[in-house]
C-alpha cells in the first residue's frame, strides 16, 4: 500500500469513487468529491507559498470542512497543527509561536478567538477563513474558493518515516504543552492496527462526536475511515438527543465516545435509545471507565463496549479489548495489531505480571519525538520504550490494567493510595452520576484523598451518605477525608475530567495563589 496519508486516500477514493465518505444533514460527500476538494486545498496552498514541511495549524469544529483542509494541508506536503477550540486566545498563540506555523486555517465562527490568538505574532503570514460569506479582510483567503479551486495538486513526495503529518500538542498538565510529532507512518500504522483491531469494514459509518481536533477522533474518527473506505459522521457537538437522531439518520454503526458522554446517554428516554439499533459497536477511551458505568450502559443500549486507551504520542491507541474475545470491564483490553506494552520499574527493568509498574509502549505508532524539545523527549523514553506516565499492571492473559496516573498517585501515611480505586466505588453509589479524586496535602499525612462528586437530581444523597457507603467498600487509608458536592465536573474538549483544575480549586481553598 502507499505509505503516506494522501497517496494512501488518493488509492482508495479511486477504488470508493461515488461511495459517499461523509454524511451530512446539508449534504453527502463521495471520496471523488473529498479527493477533488482537498486537491484544490492542497493546490491554493502552494500558489499561496506553502512548501514542504510548513507548518500550517487549523481552528474548526467537527464537520466535512476539517476533513477537507486536513487533507489539504497534508497533499501540500505540509505538516497539521490542530488547535485546541477550549483553549483561551492565549494558550493558542503558544502553540501558534513553539510550533512555527507559517498559517492558520480557522473557521469563520471562531475568527474573533483566531484574532486573539494571532495578535502581536510574526511570521503566520497566511491565514485563511473557513465558512461565511468570504472574509471581508482582503489578505484573508476564502476556503471555499480553495475547494472549488481545480488546479493540481503539487507533486510532494514524502518519506512517510521522517515527514511529520501532525504535530499534537499535549494537554500540558504538568506545564507547558508539548508537540508530539506524528510522522504519516506513526499516523498509518495506527489507522492500519486500529481496523484490524476493531474489525472494521467498508461498509462501518463512524459517528465522530470527540472533537476532530483531539488525537482520539482525529485517528479512529477520521484517519482510519478515510484510508479504509469507511462512513463519517460528523456531529458538530455533544447533545444526546441530537447524537443519537444523528446515529438513526445517517446509519452509523460504530461509536466512538469518553466516560463521561456514556454517562450521558444514560438519561435518554426508551424512544431514543431505540435509534441507536444499528450501532454494532461502541469504543471507549481518553480515561478509565468505570465498570459500574459500562454496564449500566450495556443494559440499558444492549451495545458492547469496548474500552481502550493510548496517549497522543502513540498515535494514539494502543489497546483496546477484542470485538471478538473475551473482554474484561475495568481492562484497556489487549495491544492493537504492531504494539507492545511492557510494564517497567523506575529503572527501566520490566516486572512480572500482576506487579505494578509504569506502562511503556513500542511500536511503529510511536512518536518521533516532541517539537524542539529533545531533553523532553530523552525523559520520556527508556531506550525505544515509550513512558507513558500511567501506572498500570497486566494479566497472565496479557491484558493491560490501568490503576492511576503516576501524577494522581497520593500517598497516605506512605501508602499509596489510587484514586481510580475510590472513583470506582464511588460510580457504584446509586446517587453518583461523575466522581473524581484528587490529593490534597495534610501536615499530618502528607496527603489525603478528596472526592468532587455530582449527584443524580433529587437523589437526597449528603456527604455523610458517601462516606458511610466508602467506608463500606474501601479501606480506611482510602477513605476520601472530604467530599465536594458541585453541579459538575471540569472537562477538556473531549469530555476528560480535568483534575488539575479540582487541585487548583483546592489551592484556592487552603489559600495558596496557584499559578
Amino acid at each position: 500500500m502507499p505509505a503516506d496519508i494522501p497517496a494512501r486516500f488518493r488509492a482508495v477514493a479511486a477504488l470508493r469513487g461515488s461511495a459517499p465518505c461523509i454524511f451530512e444533514d446539508r449534504g453527502d460527500w463521495s471520496f471523488a468529491a473529498l479527493d477533488r476538494a482537498s486537491d484544490g486545498v492542497a493546490a491554493s496552498l502552494a500558489r499561496a507559498g506553502v512548501r514542504d514541511g510548513a507548518r500550517l495549524a487549523l481552528l474548526c469544529g467537527n464537520g466535512a470542512e476539517f476533513v477537507v483542509a486536513y487533507l489539504g494541508i497534508l497533499k501540500a506536503g505540509a505538516t497539521l497543527v490542530p488547535l485546541n477550540l477550549l483553549l483561551n486566545p492565549k494558550e493558542m498563540g503558544f502553540i501558534l509561536g513553539n510550533s512555527g506555523a507559517s498559517g492558520l486555517l480557522y473557521q469563520a465562527a471562531l475568527e474573533a478567538v483566531a484574532s486573539a490568538a494571532l495578535d502581536g505574532l510574526v511570521g503566520v503570514d497566511l491565514r485563511v477563513r473557513i465558512g461565511g460569506d468570504g472574509p471581508a479582510d482582503p489578505s484573508v483567503q476564502d476556503f471555499g474558493v480553495m475547494m472549488r479551486h481545480r488546479g493540481p495538486a503539487p507533486a510532494c513526495p514524502q518519506d512517510p518515516e521522517a515527514a511529520i503529518a501532525a504535530i499534537l500538542y499535549t494537554s500540558g498538565t504538568t506545564g507547558r504543552p508539548k508537540g508530539a510529532m506524528l510522522s504519516h507512518s506513526n499516523l498509518l500504522a495506527n489507522a492500519d492496527a486500529i481496523a484490524v483491531a476493531l474489525a472494521l469494514n467498508s461498509a462501518d459509518r463512524v459517528l465522530v462526536v470527540l472533537p476532530m481536533f483531539h488525537a482520539f477522533a482525529a485517528t479512529v474518527g477520521v484517519l482510519t475511515p478515510l484510508v479504509h473506505g469507511l462512513g463519517i459522521v460528523p456531529v458538530a457537538r455533544f447533545e444526546p438527543r441530537l447524537v443519537s437522531q444523528a446515529i438513526a439518520r445517517h446509519g452509523a454503526s460504530v461509536f466512538l465516545g469518553v466516560p463521561s458522554l456514556y454517562g450521558l446517554l444514560l438519561r435518554l428516554d426508551p424512544d431514543t435509545v431505540a435509534h441507536w439499533s444499528g450501532v454494532r459497536v461502541c469504543v471507549s477511551g481518553g480515561s478509565a471507565m468505570p465498570t459500574a458505568l459500562m454496564a449500566a450502559f450495556e443494559d440499558r443500549f444492549g451495545i458492547p463496549v469496548l474500552e481502550g486507551d493510548g496517549p497522543s504520542e502513540c498515535g494514539p491507541v494502543t489497546c483496546v479489548n477484542p470485538v471478538a474475545g473475551v473482554r474484561k470491564p475495568g481492562s484497556i483490553g489487549l495491544p492493537i495489531p504492531t504494539v507492545e506494552v511492557r510494564i517497567l520499574d523506575g529503572a527501566g527493568k520490566e516486572v512480572a505480571d500482576g506487579s505494578c509498574g509504569e506502562v511503556c509502549v513500542r511500536g511503529p505508532s510511536v512518536m518521533k519525538g516532541y517539537f524542539r524539545q529533545p531533553e523532553a523527549t530523552r525523559e520520556s523514553f527508556f531506550g525505544d520504550w515509550f513512558r507513558t506516565g500511567d501506572l498500570g499492571y497486566r494479566d497472565a492473559d496479557g491484558y493491560v490494567y490501568l490503576v492511576d496516573r503516576i501524577k494522581d498517585l497520593i500517598i497516605t501515611n506512605g501508602m499509596n493510595v489510587y484514586p481510580r480505586a475510590i472513583e470506582e466505588v464511588l460510580y457504584a453509589h446509586p446517587s453518583v452520576v461523575e466522581a473524581a479524586v484528587v490529593g490534597d496535602p495534610d501536615s499530618r499525612h502528607g496527603e489525603v484523598p478528596v472526592a468532587h462528586v455530582v449527584l443524580r437530581s433529587g437523589s437526597g444523597s449528603r456527604a455523610a451518605d458517601l462516606r458511610i457507603w466508602c467506608r463500606e467498600h474501601l479501606g480506611q487509608h482510602e477513605v476520601p477525608r472530604r467530599f465536594v458536592i458541585r453541579e459538575g465536573l471540569p472537562k477538556n474538549a473531549a469530555g476528560k475530567i480535568l483534575k488539575r483544575e479540582l487541585r487548583r480549586t483546592g489551592e484556592h481553598e487552603r489559600g495558596v495563589d496557584a499559578p
